[in-house]
């Protein structure tokens, strides 16, 4: 079954609603809901997130900062983690978890991969090397196959 998506709400770190949707229609996405606090995040899973992009350019990298009780992102908190103190890719805000939520995150960081149709083409959980050699597989599949 295809998991067509419809809208990802999320606010900008001005506090602006966005719908990563409508923002990146007909792109390859490639999206990190991650949180501050998680030290997997911020060691592994960011810098591979930056990587990518890197390596991918035909596919837009963003991060999707989820909310929890006591470890909310705040502009200066999410800038805080990136030694140039710029973040590598545009950065969202997931309050109270909803985006989290809404694709069943197993936790933090949760990879969507996302087609250029908007169908979720693969959601994986984590930042260990298994879990880095299923996104590149999966990255490399869906830019093979929107190339078709």
């Amino acid at each position: 079954m295809i998991n067509t998506i419809k809208s990802i709400l999320v606010k900008d770190l001005e506090g602006v609603a966005v719908d990563l949707m409508a923002k990146y229609k007909d792109q390859v996405l490639l999206f990190i809901i991650y949180n501050n606090d998680c030290l997997g995040c911020t060691g592994r899973a960011i810098p591979l997130a930056y990587e990518f992009q890197q390596k991918y350019p035909s596919i837009q990298v963003a991060g999707i900062h989820s909310d929890f009780v006591n470890r909310e992102g705040t502009k200066a908190s999410i800038k805080s983690i990136f030694t140039s103190g710029e973040n590598p890719f545009p950065i969202y805000i997931d309050e109270h978890h909803k985006v989290y939520d809404q694709f069943t995150a197993e936790g933090t960081p949760q990879w969507l991969l996302i087609s250029k149709k908007g169908e979720l083409f693969r959601s994986i959980f984590g930042s260990q090397d298994n879990a880095q050699n299923r996104l590149y597989y999966a990255l490399e599949s869906l830019i093979k196959d929107n190339d078709k």
